[in-house]
């Protein structure tokens, strides 16, 4: 059950991806039950999967700033390129990442992750999905995902030099 500020708990389900930086391609793509924790678990499984053994950085936004979920990404060797939320408390990133250059780029493009969701639902037609059970909904999305690759991989390839 998922539930928004004030509204009532609706039974609903996540979408979640994980891109390359450099193109915006989607390298991994996931459908989860709506729960608190389902981001970071998401997040987690995803970069599990990731082949090879090459330096790997994640930039996130600041719902991934959690002990947890930072000590589970140096665990996995990936340096976590997450935003700082000082709000309401101490960040869990410290300086050892955030004084490289490559922290701001990763805050910039980690952006790109919302061009993706936006596709999605505009052109994608997941603003409002026309299955329902976990499966097929799964399917749609992943389907969707591979779709804007090959529509982002046509703007690479065939862009004006």
């Amino acid at each position: 059950m998922f539930r928004k500020k004030g509204k009532e708990s609706k039974l609903s389900y996540m979408g979640h991806i994980l891109t390359e930086n450099r193109h915006g391609l989607v390298v991994d793509a996931r459908l989860t039950q709506a729960t608190g924790y389902a981001e970071r678990e998401a997040a987690t499984s995803m970069l599990e999967s990731v082949p090879g053994n090459h330096a790997i950085t994640l930039g996130a936004d600041r719902g991934y700033d959690t002990q947890d979920f930072v000590e589970a990404c140096r665990s996995l060797a990936v340096t976590p390129h997450v935003a700082q939320n000082t709000s309401k408390r101490s960040s869990r990133i410290d300086g050892r990442t955030t004084r490289h250059t490559g922290y701001a780029v990763s805050q910039r493009r980690r952006k790109r992750v919302e061009e993706v969701f936006g596709w999605m639902k505009t052109v994608g037609l997941l603003r409002k999905v026309r299955h329902r059970g976990r499966d097929k909904v799964d399917w749609v999305f992943t389907f969707t995902a591979a779709v804007y690759n090959l529509v982002r991989l046509r703007s690479l390839v065939f862009a004006p030099t």
